[in-house]
């Protein structure tokens, strides 16, 4: 159902502690536009954008709901999943990849016709983020569970190798030139990975954040976002480790995406918040914006093309009966 939206500007003060407070003099423009029901079980993870045949993908318990982007319309659902937590694709084969945390797999199927080709047994326990890597033409899956992440070959689905971890791994971001970084949830780390030889290259302290889940990478500036556990965001030199700088974001965070043309860092946080970041220069960073969404929206998905934000959670409803479904947040400006 879409909302009629009075665009309204205003100084917006949001308080992080009793003695802390920050005043936003910009907004980013964000706001929801409209929900998109899904239904069924109200448990979820991921959500990716396909921006080949213009669909969002949607972890959903055990399955994958397909949304069409041009009708924000249910296509189907890939089902029969065993745990299912996150989505990668490969456009240059013509395939996507998801995690199965349950019986440690990953399910391949055809991104246009979404029917199952394969399933890959991976060399970790619970596979959580899943990552494809243009540069090694792979696609990697963190396990949680066992430390390590797994390398399957895009093309073949052969498995390529495996690569150990300092802790558990979380999201993970590719640079597309040769370089995988993934947050290390349990000690509070970056790891730089080599996907080609399948070797960690460094490991980096990214204190004082805690618990690091989401992770988004500017490539052009070699600048890593690290949203953590304890309301902060850790901006990271990629090519030296160095924090750049941290800023205040909402509680409950577990996603974090960069729109590279506009220069915006979004934080979803399951609060019931998306924390917006405007990049004004390489090492100058500032928080413009926390956007109404809902509580338990935490994980999210951004479309390159159109802007839209997309976040999952209950969109009506009370305890008895819940219907689950998409945030959709468009810039209105």
């Amino acid at each position: 159902m879409k909302k009629l939206i009075r665009k309204i500007s205003f100084v917006f003060i949001l308080c992080i502690s009793p003695f802390q407070v920050i005043s936003f003099a910009q907004s980013s423009g964000y706001h929801i536009v409209k929900t998109i029901p899904i239904g069924g079980e109200t448990r979820w993870d991921y959500l990716a954008v396909d921006n080949t045949y213009n669909r969002l993908f949607v972890s959903h318990s055990s399955s994958v709901a397909a949304i069409d982007l041009s009708t924000d319309s249910l296509i189907l659902e890939i089902k029969n999943l065993n745990g299912v937590h996150g989505i990668a694709f490969a456009p240059e084969f013509n395939k996507g990849f998801i995690s199965n945390g349950r019986d440690s797999s990953v399910t391949v199927f055809d991104l246009k016709s979404l029917d199952v080709l394969d399933k890959i047994n991976v060399t970790g326990k619970n596979p959580d983020a899943i990552l494809y890597d243009p540069f090694s033409k792979r696609v990697f899956t963190m396990n949680g569970r066992s430390d390590n992440s797994t390398a399957v070959d895009a093309k073949t689905n052969k498995i390529a190798g495996t690569i150990k971890l300092d802790g558990k791994p979380e999201f993970a971001v590719s640079d597309s030139k040769g370089r995988i970084f993934v947050n290390i949830e349990d000690k509070s780390e970056l790891e730089e990975l080599d996907p080609q030889k399948l070797e960690v290259l460094n490991i980096w302290s990214i204190a004082p954040g805690e618990e690091p889940s989401g992770l988004a990478i500017d490539a052009g500036n070699n600048r890593l976002f690290s949203v953590c556990g304890n309301k902060t965001m850790v901006i990271v030199d990629a090519k030296s480790g160095k924090i750049i700088k941290t800023l205040p974001i909402g509680g409950h965070v577990d996603a974090c995406a960069f729109d590279k043309q506009d220069k915006l860092i979004f934080s979803s946080n399951g609060e019931g918040n998306l924390t917006v970041v405007k990049e004004k220069s390489p090492d100058d960073f500032e928080v413009i914006d926390n956007v109404i969404t809902k509580q338990g929206a935490r994980t999210m998905a951004f479309d390159e093309k159109t802007k839209r934000i997309y976040t999952d959670a209950v969109i009506e409803g009370n305890n008895n009966s819940q219907v689950f479904g998409i945030l959709v947040l468009e810039n209105i400006k």
